[in-house]
């Protein structure tokens, strides 16, 4: 049996002053017409820590600079593999508590439709597509 090999994604779960999360619709004419909702952020890359890497993919894809980043929320091995060059990886996901300020405008970037700001459980529930269970459970379970 020979050992998978991972790559990180690291996600901001964004609240508002409602307990509502952000959640971003990404276009699928950009991820290869696979069409569903998601939370800013994005792989760690070389020479990139947690922080740079929130900050990076909060600003890129919702246009916003202000953010604070809080507690870790947890990890999760996600079902999705991801096409390297030779062959396949695995995608675990460490997920980060992260606030912007209430006036803050988001622009989803190129590659979104819309954002919106939904209840946790809604959220989770537009989440189960691309996310394991127990990060949805994680989600729903917020108050």
């Amino acid at each position: 049996m020979s050992e998978d090999i991972f790559h990180l994604g690291i996600k901001a779960l964004i609240r508002n002053k409602h307990g509502e999360i952000l959640l971003l619709h990404v276009d699928p004419a950009a991820v290869g017409g696979k069409e569903y909702w998601d939370i800013p952020g994005g792989r760690v890359q070389r020479g990139y820590g947690v922080e740079e890497t929130l900050r990076r993919e909060i600003e890129e894809e919702t246009g916003v600079r202000d953010v604070e980043i809080g507690k870790h929320l947890g990890m999760v091995l996600s079902p999705i593999r991801l096409t390297v060059e030779n062959g396949d990886v695995g995608l675990i996901l460490s997920i980060y508590e992260c606030a912007i300020p209430d006036s803050a405008t988001i622009v989803p970037n190129d590659g979104m439709i819309e954002y919106a700001w939904l209840p946790p459980k809604e959220a989770a529930k537009c989440l189960a597509n691309k996310y394991p269970p127990e990060f949805c459970e994680l989600i729903a379970s917020l108050k």
